[in-house]
């Protein structure tokens, strides 16, 4: 069981539903623009991400390092993309009313 199943495993649970659908329900309740801006936040958070990589690893290799590191945490994945989900989620809420 993952650390976030708790939240989401009843129906009638606050949040009703998974990480990911709760994502895509604030996503469509918020403004164009808001979206928009999130979306290059996580673009920008990306490609620095990436350039640490390859720094690592080399230009060339960035992706084959992410592909590797998904397979050799297979079962953890499940709970960092939930995690990413959530945090994507609280930036989107935390937004709502500027």
């Amino acid at each position: 069981m993952g650390k976030f199943d708790d939240l989401f495993d009843e129906d009638d649970s606050v949040f009703g539903g998974t990480p990911e659908s709760k994502y895509w329900d604030f996503h469509d309740q918020v403004s164009e623009d808001l979206r928009k801006d999130e979306f290059d936040k996580v673009v920008e958070k990306i490609a620095a991400m990436e350039g640490m990589l390859a720094e690592i690893h080399g230009v060339n290799n960035v992706d084959s390092a992410i592909r590797s590191y998904a397979i050799q945490n297979i079962s953890e994945m499940d709970d960092l993309k939930k995690g990413v989900y959530l945090d994507l989620s609280g930036h989107l809420l935390s937004r709502v009313n500027d």
